[in-house]
């Protein structure tokens, strides 16, 4: 299988890529190939709502998503959205990615890719992932992709918090367990 990780922290040595790192040697170690894309250093704009592309193609803006980006969804089996949490919702970057699907909502509906959903919060409470959650849930159900699970990592404010956490280990059998 082939699986693109989208990593969307400024931070590369930080606690969401230290579980995407985790999850891509266990995906490995299954056997499957992964691609990288760093989401956050990419110009991916937002959607303009332009309709322009009409959900079907291609978007009128000429940047990292139309040019590389969209192709590499398109060719992978599986999803993965990985990515801190801000205010208790998904960061700007993620978000654009989500919206310029737009673009081609139809055809990538029928595609019916996998994902995953690799996230972490300096927050600990019980709530602090319900919006990331609800909002990947309704992804899932809407461009039916098949949910092949989610580490949300409570209390991960720091790189060193987290590689004490169960959650890197928990990312690695996720990736594992494909």
């Amino acid at each position: 299988m082939l699986i693109l990780v989208l990593e969307s922290s400024g931070n590369k040595n930080g606690s969401s890529n230290m579980l995407a790192k985790e999850f891509i040697r266990g995906a490995k170690d299954a056997g499957h190939d992964v691609i990288e894309f760093d989401v956050i250093n990419a110009d991916i704009r937002p959607c303009r709502g332009c309709q322009a592309c009409g959900m079907n193609g291609p978007c009128a803006q000429k940047d990292d998503y139309e040019n590389t980006l969209k192709d590499l969804i398109k060719s992978c089996d599986m999803i993965v959205f990985t990515m801190p949490v801000y205010y208790y919702n998904w960061p700007a970057q993620m978000k654009n990615v989500i919206d310029r699907f737009y673009s081609y909502s139809t055809e990538l509906t029928y595609m019916h890719k996998k994902a995953a959903l690799l996230s972490v919060a300096w927050d600990d409470t019980e709530n602090t992932f319900d919006v990331v959650k609800a909002y990947y849930d309704k992804i899932c159900s809407y461009m039916e992709f098949d949910n092949m699970g989610c580490v949300l990592g409570k209390g991960c404010g720091t790189p060193a918090a987290t590689k004490a956490s169960k959650y890197p280990n928990y990312a690695y059998e996720l990736g594992n367990g494909l």
